[in-house]
């Protein structure tokens, strides 16, 4: 690794002022802190010193995601051979299908191997596209801006498929993630200026701009010809069955977004963000109170025509995205709020909005999206009214 440090070191000089690509500085500089760490770093005086820096923030990020990109990569594969056996003298349709069988293996859900392989060639296309896309507005606007690429595009690259349906055609994929990086985050000013999550933003504009695409039935299973309903979808159609337990989908075998089927899995996750001190516990626990409090509300209040009341908070817990979005959204310190207070506040009316509008709009099952996306703009509010708050309490001890 001494040569490539060395070959860096070389090179530097033509990105510098002076240089044959100045403008590329911040590409060539997003490179060089990537494989090693920052060559400027303070080493005596007033500075405030710490071993956790952005980049090793982000990468424990990415850490705690693994187990639920795995659950993805198997349930995918799972869903999509459960699928491919119900539908007899099924003949491979799309590329992922075709290659599989070219690879020698066989459509077998009770194969590990072959769930996680199949998994994997849905999962990473969509992946690499979001890498691509998404890292090109990001290039692109550090070079204008003549600011320095940040590595929280890395974790928003990793979330982004995590939200997603297997199925989802790529161009949504790059329309998608450049409308969440450009209007989410890069409008506002950039990394630490956006209000709203930009994982979140582009699958919310996908949402409202292509229904059919991603709220469908048959997008929740790569395979063409079978329609196949998430178990929220199913509890809010009164003519459906629930035809899942809740030890399933606490695993996450059951069909939905890629990474939001595992509930354990994201509780590893959660496990090691609160560990680390990096995903805010506040936040966590007062969403799932808020979503405790509303959703025995509701069971208290029944109805005799909307199944949705009888939701318990057990079953909310292992449902869409309430896991994945408690954990790995609605903490971003971003554009959560900042306060302690805040904070508790703002996860608590996360989770009270997003079973209203699960029980209440029979037309939308799932709310995780939309409440963390509204507390996000009004996490700023929160914070001030806290603050001035404080204030307030302050001079009235010094009068």
């Amino acid at each position: 690794m001494k040569f490539l440090r060395n070959f860096l070191d070389k090179q530097s000089k033509h990105f510098e002022t002076g240089g044959k690509f100045p403008k590329l500085f911040p590409l060539f500089e997003a490179v060089d802190t990537l494989l090693y760490s920052s060559g400027k770093v303070t080493s005596k005086g007033s500075h405030v010193r710490d071993a956790l820096d952005l980049k090793r923030m982000m990468l424990t990020v990415i850490y705690a995601l693994i187990p639920a990109i795995i659950m993805a990569l198997y349930n995918t594969g799972y869903q999509s051979n459960i699928g491919i056996a119900s539908i007899s003298n099924y003949e491979p349709t799309s590329w992922q299908q075709q290659f599989f069988l070219m690879l020698g293996l066989t459509f077998d859900s009770t194969s590990i191997l072959s769930n996680i392989v199949l998994g994997a060639l849905y999962f990473f296309p969509i992946y690499l596209i979001t890498v691509a896309v998404g890292g090109f507005w990001e290039v692109l606007f550090a070079v204008i801006r003549k600011h320095e690429i940040n590595e929280g595009f890395f974790v928003t690259s990793m979330l982004f498929p995590l939200i997603l349906p297997p199925d989802i055609p790529y161009w949504q994929v790059a329309v998608g993630i450049s409308f969440g990086v450009v209007i989410g985050k890069e409008v506002f000013g950039g990394v630490g200026m956006n209000i709203l999550n930009p994982a979140l933003t582009g699958r919310a504009f996908l949402f409202f701009a292509y229904p059919a695409q991603i709220s469908g039935d048959k997008v929740w299973a790569a395979v063409d010809g079978l329609s196949q309903a998430t178990p929220l979808g199913q509890i809010a159609d009164t003519s459906m069955h629930l035809t899942y337990s809740w030890w399933d989908s606490f695993i996450g075998l059951i069909p939905g977004s890629m990474g939001e089927t595992s509930t354990l899995a994201i509780l590893i996750g959660a496990f090691i963000l609160i560990a680390t001190k990096i995903g805010s516990w506040r936040i966590m626990a007062s969403i799932l109170l808020g979503m405790t409090l509303m959703s025995l509300t509701f069971n208290l209040i029944g109805s005799s025509t909307n199944p949705m009341f009888a939701i318990t908070p057990i079953w909310h817990l292992v449902l869409g995205g309430f896991a994945f979005g408690t954990v790995f959204m609605a903490t971003d310190p971003v554009s959560a709020a900042f306060t302690e207070i805040g904070k508790f506040y703002y996860g608590l009316f996360i989770g009270i909005l997003v079973v209203l509008v699960r029980v209440v709009n029979p037309a939308f099952p799932e709310g995780m999206m939309l409440a963390i996306l509204f507390m996000n703009v009004f996490s700023p509010i929160i914070d001030r009214f806290v603050i001035k708050g404080n204030i307030k309490r302050r001079l009235a001890r010094n009068v």
